[in-house]
């Protein structure tokens, strides 16, 4: 039941992925929908949704590498299943919990495994074990654009199922699609047994301390704290920030929202095929040097619903076009025995980053009534790691004399 006969093709495993990450990207972006609803329900200020938000992305950074060593290990259906159903749980959870601590803790256990087995870092070790390495860039490319497409029709699915059913029942709809499309979808990712060739052979603990003692994956991490950082700062706030604005329609916030993801699936495309042509650590800096300069224009200019639309639509190239590029380095360096484990560790600083920008955003609003200084924390960032991201050597390392594979 659990294994299969022969390895799944590719066009099967980015067809079974596209949907899981669909499903799991999709949802997650639209949570900043449901922040001012839940805390004027609740009687929360934003701080508290913040905080759930903010534990969500811790928590998929923690269990991110123990769920890809389970992915290497025992394989991704597996994996798939489980965070299938904890995703379910926690958006069930989302809608009847009116405490406040156990909501914050509830919601980030459940959605932060679910999101650990079922996005990037989960199904990053099939996607890289089942391309060919001249097309593993193009591969990882392609996920990063389901996942995207799942921002782009979800959010306004998302929004509408809000004001239409309210926003408890739009929680209990969304977990029951979940799992109706994941699990069938698990169920294409079957692998066979591991075959162990004549090679060097490595443990999972030989594996985390060569990367861990590696300068090239330490630079990695460090800029894809910053991507974290702004990227669930944005999506979750900035609702938020254009009512606060003076931008009340609600229509202008879903539509950035979904164009960030329409553009972003050209932008994940792109990035993940010009990977495999062009130093991918190059392509890495000057992404992150463009957000700075699209958030400072964003800040800078008169507000309007014209400047919204062209930040997501200019931010939506930019956001998830850093995955293919990153997971690309990583396989290229190590090999893809281990893929899902390091692609797990890397983005655990992804979520350390998506941590701090979601609860120092509601923080620091909540403390000085605005966003002013996390947009100019945000720049600086921005530019650190477009520095970060220069030195960073690809080539793949030499183990007993073989390249990794």
């Amino acid at each position: 039941m659990f294994l299969a006969t022969r390895a799944p093709s590719l066009k099967t495993v980015l067809l079974a992925t596209g949907v899981v990450l669909t499903l799991a990207m999709g949802v997650r972006h639209g949570f900043g929908f449901w922040m001012q609803p839940i805390s004027q329900a609740n009687g929360w200020t934003r701080e508290t949704y913040s905080l759930a938000m903010a534990l969500q992305n811790l928590l998929w950074g923690v269990f991110g590498p123990f769920a890809g060593m389970a992915a290497d290990r025992f394989g991704t259906m597996r994996v798939v299943l489980v965070g299938a159903l904890s995703y379910m749980a926690g958006l069930v959870w989302m809608a009847l919990v009116t405490d406040p601590t156990l909501f914050v803790v509830g919601s980030g256990v459940f959605i932060g495994l679910g999101l650990a087995c079922t996005a990037f870092g989960a199904v990053s070790g099939i996607i890289g074990r089942t391309a060919p390495v001249d097309k593993r860039s193009w591969a990882f490319g392609i996920s990063g654009a389901a996942s995207s497409f799942g921002q782009f029709v979800l959010m306004p699915i998302e929004q509408q199922l809000i004001s239409a059913v309210g926003w408890q029942h739009a929680f209990f709809v969304l977990a029951t699609v979940v799992v109706a499309l994941m699990v069938p979808m698990a169920f294409f990712l079957r692998e066979p047994a591991a075959v162990h060739d004549d090679g060097p052979r490595q443990s999972i603990a030989e594996a985390f301390g060569e990367a861990a003692r590696n300068r090239s994956f330490l630079l990695l991490v460090a800029g894809y704290f910053v991507c974290g950082f702004q990227l669930v700062f944005i999506g979750v706030h900035l609702p938020a920030y254009l009512k606060d604005q003076g931008v009340i329609d609600p229509s202008v916030a879903v539509m950035a929202l979904a164009l960030i993801g329409l553009f972003n699936i050209i932008g994940s495309y792109h990035a993940g095929k010009l990977g495999g042509r062009l130093p991918k650590r190059y392509l890495l800096s000057g992404i992150y040097f463009a957000r700075a300069l699209v958030i400072g224009a964003f800040v800078l200019l008169p507000l309007s619903p014209m400047t919204v639309y062209l930040f997501a639509a200019a931010m939506g190239v930019l956001w998830l076009s850093t995955v293919p590029l990153t997971n690309g380095i990583v396989a290229g360096i190590f090999g893809v025995k281990h893929l899902s484990m390091l692609a797990g560790m890397v983005f655990f600083s992804h979520q350390v980053g998506s941590f701090l920008g979601v609860w120092l955003g509601g923080y620091l609003y909540t403390l000085l009534g605005s966003y002013d200084v996390m947009w100019g924390i945000s720049i600086a960032l921005g530019v650190l790691a477009g520095l970060v991201n220069l030195p960073i050597n690809e080539r793949p390392l030499v183990r007993g004399g073989l390249q990794a594979a």
